[in-house]
């Protein structure tokens, strides 16, 4: 099935991605991937026990399914697949997660400023050996403090606008080294026989423009903030709030990209599964349990049904991607007055490529969001006063 899937993806779709390495585990396996935010290696910290705890406990209990793959922006990319999932839906999720996911990680704008693919795994070992020695020096109690704190400062814990140059996650455990034995040659005793008084009123006599400067405010991330300038910190708590900082980063694109990432995938696999129907490969009866499988992932209730929550990123996502293989394919005259750029162009495999590098969700709605799916998804606010006709009000 993977090499089926493969010549698919890199001849037709022409799919740029990371070498493969697909793990078939259990569904204990897989909570415990829950319970770690999805990473193959984490340090340890109390709530991802009770992450497991209750995923274990809902599952068990029939409450809650598991996810079929959970895929890892690393090189070479790492998926996991559930045992108990049928030869077919076993290829549709390699077809997912090991090319879809896969081709948008390595090529996606924001991934590629913003995450190392290349060394997030030796970050993580390094990040967890690292935690563990604190723990055996400082005791358990007071790194989790500081895990607890850290942890609850994660969504401002992360830079939205690239600042500094690219670097290379391998090089962590290094700096780290470099970093204690800076602080430990240049630590005078001297400095403690100072008056505090005196220092005290000359901080106070600082113009509050130049405190700013000294401090380098304004700072959008509050963890760089505290890790750079709090002046009570100690060093192993710097670097606990460092390895903090650069996890949260990493998830950062991720939830910038969540409807584009799961369209792309999702797109990529259906057409990888129609083309294996066609050629034969995919009987009649594995084609029905995937189509099954996949309108489940893309339906979009009303917003009066029971299971609505809000717009599923998988629905919009997959529908904006047919949408634009359709407005290069055959356009209408509304087509061409909104996206003349692409409307006929015929290109649709470059069009969409090119929408995945460079463009997060915001902007990709944005920009390629048409009239046509607006009506089809019914993205409408409608005014009904029962005394005249509806009135769109806002879209």
């Amino acid at each position: 099935a993977y090499d089926a899937i493969e010549k698919i993806a890199l001849k037709e779709l022409k799919l740029d991605v990371y070498p493969n390495q697909i793990e078939v585990i259990t569904f204990e396996q897989m909570l415990d991937a829950y319970s770690a935010i999805g990473m193959p290696l984490m340090y340890k910290h109390w709530s991802f026990g009770k992450h497991f705890a209750r995923n274990e406990a809902l599952y068990r209990a029939g409450m809650q399914g598991l996810a079929y793959e959970i895929v890892i922006n690393s090189n070479p990319c790492i998926s996991y697949i559930m045992e108990e999932n049928t030869a077919t839906m076993q290829t549709l999720v390699i077809a997912h997660a090991a090319f879809g996911h896969n081709h948008f990680f390595k090529n996606n704008h924001l991934f590629r400023q913003w995450t190392d693919a290349n060394g997030i795994l030796d970050y993580l070992e390094f990040a967890k050996a690292y935690i563990a020695r604190c723990e055996d020096r400082y005791g358990e109690a007071e790194v989790e403090r500081i895990l607890d704190a850290a942890h609850t400062l994660m969504p401002q814990g992360v830079n939205r606008y690239p600042r500094r140059k690219s670097f290379d996650l391998r090089d962590e455990e290094k700096r780290a080294r470099e970093r204690l034995e800076e602080v430990e040659r240049s630590h005078n005793e001297l400095w403690r026989t100072l008056p505090r008084a005196e220092a005290k009123a000359a901080a106070l006599s600082t113009s509050e423009a130049e405190r700013r400067k000294i401090l380098g405010l304004p700072e959008e991330n509050v963890l760089y903030f505290l890790e750079k300038k709090a002046p009570l910190l100690k060093t192993w708590q710097r670097e606990i709030l460092r390895i903090v900082r650069h996890v949260a980063q990493y998830f950062y694109p991720q939830k910038q990209t969540k409807m584009m990432n799961e369209g792309c995938a999702t797109f990529v696999h259906y057409y990888i599964m129609n083309r294996l129907h066609d050629t034969g490969f995919l009987n009649d009866g594995a084609m029905l349990e995937f189509l099954h499988s996949h309108t489940g992932a893309v339906f979009q209730p009303d917003f009066d049904h029971r299971g609505y929550s809000g717009i599923n990123p998988y629905a919009l996502g997959f529908g904006m991607m047919q949408d634009i293989r359709r407005v290069c394919e055959s356009p209408t005259d509304e087509d061409r007055e909104w996206l003349p750029e692409i409307a006929g162009n015929g290109g649709w495999v470059e069009t969409l490529k090119d929408a995945w590098a460079n463009h997060r969700d915001e902007s990709f709605i944005r920009q390629y969001l048409s009239p046509e799916l607006i009506r089809k998804m019914k993205f409408f606010d409608i005014h009904d006063d029962s005394t005249s006709d509806l009135t769109v009000r806002a879209i």
